[in-house]
């Protein structure tokens, strides 16, 4: 079977570029299903108002975070390939995959923070929610939520990136060649909204989390008392606030992101 992948740089650079363009167009879709899964409701929360509430932190760091991202994943594709047969690399996969979610969480979740407390309508300027965060929590407090952001994005990856491996394998093996830019973007279309919709809950606690004022026991950011509380509150629904824009959301991205690290 002929097989041309793209090179890591060429790959990096496309996914970094396809990475900022997919947060900025998608933005409004992260915002609604932020709003979706606050306590106090959407329309409490803003509604449809200030719909990119939130976008500047994003943006700035949509580049760091998916290179901090893909570097890992690829390194460490690369060194366990070497020493795993082909029989594992699935494992391999979720491996390269976890790690990378680990490491990339580092920029991510004080984005994150800032950039959901902004689209709740907390705070009018990131630039306080810092202040306010580093005055009452220290800096440890922009951290808040670091274990359920991994604990959600972990699993989310355990299912997306080998998911997406193995469509592109079984897709390059039924033409006889590498699948094409379309395809990988088909692949990764699947992988990604498939993964967002079951790690939804997940999401929601993290959301909560990030969210909760500091004097609440959520804010302790147990991910099983988050679940729990939201549960009681509004039962199995609750739980999936927020899945319909956020499959979307992250399936159109998966799409973009996956289609131009293999272009």
């Amino acid at each position: 079977m002929s097989c041309k992948k793209p090179d890591f740089i060429t790959s990096l650079m496309a996914g970094g570029i396809a990475g900022i363009s997919v947060d900025v167009a998608l933005f409004p879709l992260d915002t609604i299903k932020t709003r979706l899964q606050t306590e106090a409701g959407f329309r409490a929360s803003g509604g449809f108002r200030g719909i990119y509430s939130g976008l500047g932190p994003a943006a700035l760091a949509s580049a760091p975070n998916a290179a901090l991202f893909f570097c890992t994943y690829e390194s460490m594709k690369k060194f366990l390939g070497v020493h795993v047969s082909n029989r594992y690399q699935p494992a391999v996969h979720m491996i390269a995959a976890s790690s990378g979610e680990i490491v990339s969480c580092i920029i991510r979740v004080p984005v994150e923070l800032i950039k959901q407390r902004r689209q709740a309508q907390l705070y009018q300027s990131s630039f306080k929610v810092i202040q306010d965060t580093l005055h009452n929590e220290g800096f440890r407090g922009l951290f808040r939520g670091y274990l359920s952001t991994v604990a959600r994005e972990i699993p989310f990856s355990l299912i997306q990136f080998p998911l997406w491996e193995l469509l592109k394998e079984w897709w390059s093996q039924s033409q006889g060649h590498y699948v094409d830019s379309w395809q990988a973007s088909l692949c990764g279309a699947f992988a990604g909204g498939f993964s967002a919709a079951l790690t939804t809950p997940l999401d929601v606690a993290k959301t909560r989390i990030m969210l909760a004022e500091r004097t609440q026991g959520m804010a302790k950011g147990s991910i099983s008392y988050a679940i729990r509380a939201v549960h009681t509150q509004h039962g199995l629904p609750g739980l999936y606030a927020g899945i319909i824009p956020r499959t979307l959301w992250i399936t159109i991205g998966a799409s973009i992101r996956c289609g131009a690290k293999n272009s």
